[in-house]
């Protein structure tokens, strides 16, 4: 069994470079797998034997598309009006501007080999993630977007809502997400998974709300939650990562997916809800770990 940071029981790939990252637990229909974390290779582009994953997003938003009214005629009164950036191939345009809003404020969680991802919430550097990427114990960092590493203090961590909180000194380069409002996540509203799937940082899937309040078992302590359904791909290493909406609002926290005798992702993936999220890391924040 792979020693690395919680249990990697999802798919894994391998380089030729590499030993097998993790051994696939034995799958059962139905099994739900923890969505990492991953270990964290040393080389990840060139010669990879990878399940290819593709990100269909226009049709996994269920022909959700961008409005495309023209603009109106400008007169000499008014300014010139504009219409918004189009679509870039089959995405929605609210989908490319909700993921330039969720990329700065992601960052890949390294601890040792292994590793995850996060997100920042707030101007004093506090990030999310799952209890599981963190819970081997090690030196941790982040890395955002613009490539840096920061140093990270472990928080605290509540395994029962599999939710860890860390710091890092605060940085122009972290912006914080927003949060959804409690009840305003719908069923086939289109989603972003943010993270570093397999270690490839920045990396953005796109995909619908499945199903809402969905009885899955997450934690420790091995109790059934309310966890929401998404078919946009997650993979190892997503874990911890934010599902974000197409105003770029975080509405779950990616932390499973399920698999088939120990298939890659089927297209079923879970997050924790952004609410009992947000209250198990202030639970966290508020008593100091």
């Amino acid at each position: 069994m792979h020693k690395g940071l919680g249990e990697p029981r999802g798919p894994g790939f391998i380089s030729p470079e590499l030993d097998p990252w993790a051994t696939p637990r034995p799958g059962v229909p139905g099994d739900v797998a923890v969505a990492g974390p991953v270990r964290w290779p040393r080389l990840l582009l060139a010669g990879l034997a990878v399940v290819a994953v593709s990100a269909t997003s226009g049709a996994l938003a269920g022909g959700w598309v961008a409005d495309d009214e023209a603009a109106p005629t400008p007169t000499p009164e008014g300014p010139v009006q504009t219409t918004p950036p189009p679509a870039t191939g089959n995405v929605p345009s609210d989908l490319v501007a909700a993921a330039a809003t969720a990329l700065p404020g992601v960052v890949s969680v390294r601890v040792g080999n292994s590793g995850g991802s996060g997100f920042v919430i707030d101007n004093q550097g506090h990030i999310i993630t799952n209890n599981h990427v963190v819970a081997g114990g090690g030196d941790v960092s982040v890395v955002g977007q613009d490539g840096r590493r920061l140093p990270a203090q472990v928080v605290g961590r509540d395994p029962s809502s599999d939710i860890a909180v860390l710091q890092v000194t605060p940085s122009s380069a972290l912006r914080p997400l927003a949060l959804a409002q409690p009840g305003t996540t719908k069923v086939g509203e289109p989603v972003l998974a943010v993270g570093s799937p397999l270690g490839l940082s920045g990396t953005v899937t796109a995909g619908i709300v499945s199903a809402l309040d969905r009885q899955v078992r997450l934690g420790d302590t091995g109790a059934r939650r309310d966890a929401i359904q998404t078919d946009a791909s997650i993979n190892p290493g997503n874990s911890g990562g934010p599902l974000v909406n197409a105003r770029g609002e975080v509405i779950g926290v990616n932390t499973a997916i399920a698999t088939l005798d120990g298939s890659g992702n089927i297209g079923i993936g879970f997050a924790i809800p952004i609410e009992q999220a947000q209250q198990a890391a202030e639970r966290i924040i508020g008593s100091g770990g």
